[in-house]
């Protein structure tokens, strides 16, 4: 089973507009909610692939329900810290090929509720074989809190695949406790290791992977957008190159990929397998309106068309 875990879930609304205008009335005939968070369209795009998943996190108020309502109807299992603080709305809207983000910080909590999770989460890992860990923490949290995570994980010898970015994901780095993969994007990585990276030149992304600040992680993949992405296991260097598609809604595609990967782990496949799977889960993702889903009937035709090369 995998386990994803989701600190800091909301409710994810999507508004299209054909146009937006700043400093006016905006009206919208297309609205779409979702339970979301990071965590939680990874744990879609597990469920789509057929492999046992578990959602946790911490979920709380009418919000929280929601997000409870959400996933009984997509036929998801959680387990989730209940507070009684609101869980958070993110909105997204899409506008003339742009996406522009409001995001709510979500509640504050304090340090009562960091260890009950804590405990929470530990009654969970006796048969998890992969955890993720995705997005940002509650307010109140400490900004070391995925270290905590990733400890007790070792004690089980589960791999665990984080997402995240600034400072959670600087000082998981350089904790004694690292992640197995991470998946930064471009500017991601740039913040990690402090220097310009050529996305265009495969030498440089060789250089940038070999930053001292990344010696421990087995798996690195930059995502790179439309250009595919860049992975390092272990010794190996991968360029992934995806094709040309139609994207509808690239909100959650990073997340729908990490599903990819997770899986690929969770069924031991090789690295070009895995790098396949992710890509492909993504594209599917971004072809969508819906934020999470995947249609898989369109999998074995795009997962056809990614083509991976390994750098020597």
């Amino acid at each position: 089973m995998i386990l994803t875990i989701t600190m800091n879930p909301s409710v994810d609304i999507s508004y299209s507009l054909d146009k937006l205008v700043i400093n006016d009335v905006n009206r919208v005939s297309n609205t779409r909610k979702t339970a979301g968070g990071k965590g939680l369209n990874v744990t879609r795009g597990i469920n789509f692939s057929n492999i046992p998943v578990l959602a946790t996190g911490i979920i709380g108020g009418t919000t929280g329900k929601f997000i409870q309502e959400q996933l009984d109807e997509d036929n998801i299992a959680y387990n989730f810290y209940v507070t009684q603080k609101e869980s958070r709305n993110c909105i997204a809207i899409l506008h003339q090929g742009n996406q522009t983000e409001i995001l709510e910080a979500g509640p504050r909590l304090d340090n009562d509720d960091v260890e009950q999770f804590l405990q929470h989460y530990k009654k969970l890992l006796n048969h998890v074989k992969i955890i993720t860990i995705s997005g940002s923490l509650p307010l109140g949290f400490p900004v070391n809190f995925y270290v905590n995570l990733i400890e007790l994980a070792s004690e089980y010898q589960i791999p665990v695949l984080l997402d995240s970015s600034g400072q959670m994901l600087l000082t998981t780095l350089k904790s004694q406790y690292k992640p197995y993969l991470i998946k930064p994007n471009q500017e991601e990585l740039k913040q990690i290791i402090q220097m310009d990276i050529d996305v265009n030149d495969s030498h440089s992304l060789i250089k940038a992977l070999k930053h001292d600040s990344l010696d421990d992680i087995p798996l690195i993949v930059i995502s790179l957008g439309k250009n595919g992405a860049f992975a390092r296991c272990f010794n190996h260097y991968y360029q992934v190159s995806i094709p040309k598609i139609n994207v509808v809604n690239p909100v959650g595609s990073g997340d729908i990929t990490l599903a990819g990967l997770a899986v690929s782990l969770h069924e031991n496949e090789s690295i070009e397998v895995m790098l396949k799977r992710a890509m492909t889960m993504g594209m599917l993702n971004a072809m969508e309106a819906q934020t999470g889903f995947v249609n898989m009937n369109n999998y074995h035709e795009y997962y056809q068309q990614v083509e991976i090369k390994e750098i020597i």
